[in-house]
């Protein structure tokens, strides 16, 4: 009797332990399923990517599946747009996310302009038909208090309207730093070039732009240009600024 007993408990046991590793086998292969890499993207795919991202005015290069600076750079304003996040990689789900994207669109149209999305960290170049011209990133004010160079405040980016009433060419020396190809739009803050941009809110107030994009953005921004800043919060139309600058020209040349 004795014996049927021992029996009878090694029986139990050896359930036990069967029960135990089959448990784990299914944990271990459910876990396996739960990794299974992503199918990367292919060339063709890839160039389907840059056909769309060129189509929304992306800057995407030449379209042939080879994921270049270029097309890099394309895909960051991608992410910064969509509130994706921010890799410059071109992943399966950012691919499936480009195809079925809508091109971006200002806030305001009918003139000439530059809007800064302080949340999206973009910047934004406008025709006179409201069509975006070009695209790129930015960094503006962190919102932290500094103190530097004996000098001390809050590294903001005020938002609102704004004119461009001063710039230079080149190289120029602030207190804070250099300077590259600054427009001055508000009390010594300016849109200008900067060997760092990083994707984040980072600079004392002024809107930093790629330093390869500096001097072109001089050349399309003359004094009096139109500079809209804004953020969810809310922002500013300038139509009337416009229209009075039209005004104004129809007058001078009727004179």
């Amino acid at each position: 009797m004795g014996t049927l007993k021992r029996f009878s408990a090694i029986l139990a046991i050896f359930g036990i332990v069967l029960l135990t590793a089959s448990d784990s086998f299914a944990i271990t292969k459910t876990k396996r399923k739960a990794t299974t890499p992503t199918r990367a993207v292919t060339r063709s795919e890839a160039q389907e990517a840059e056909a769309r991202l060129k189509e929304m005015g992306y800057p995407a290069g030449k379209v042939d599946g080879v994921v270049d600076g270029t097309t890099r750079s394309g895909l960051i304003l991608f992410q910064k747009w969509e509130g994706r996040k921010i890799t410059g990689r071109l992943t399966r789900d950012d691919l499936e996310a480009i195809m079925t994207a809508t091109a971006p669109a200002p806030k305001d149209t009918g003139y000439k302009h530059v809007e800064v999305d302080v949340d999206r960290q973009v910047l934004l170049l406008v025709d006179d038909e409201g069509a975006i011209t070009r695209m790129l990133p930015v960094s503006t004010g962190s919102n932290k208090q500094y103190r530097e160079k004996r000098m001390s405040g809050l590294a903001y980016t005020p938002r609102g309207r704004f004119r461009i009433y001063a710039k230079l060419s080149g190289w120029r020396k602030s207190p804070l730093g250099l300077l590259y190809y600054p427009n001055y739009f508000s009390d010594g803050l300016a849109i200008h070039g900067n060997p760092e941009v990083p994707h984040s809110p980072q600079s004392h107030g002024c809107i930093r732009i790629p330093m390869s994009a500096a001097a072109a953005m001089s050349r399309v921004l003359p004094v009096g240009s139109i500079v809209l800043i804004y953020d969810q919060q809310g922002w500013v139309s300038a139509k009337d600024w416009a229209e009075a600058d039209k005004l104004k020209k129809q007058e001078a040349s009727i004179r």
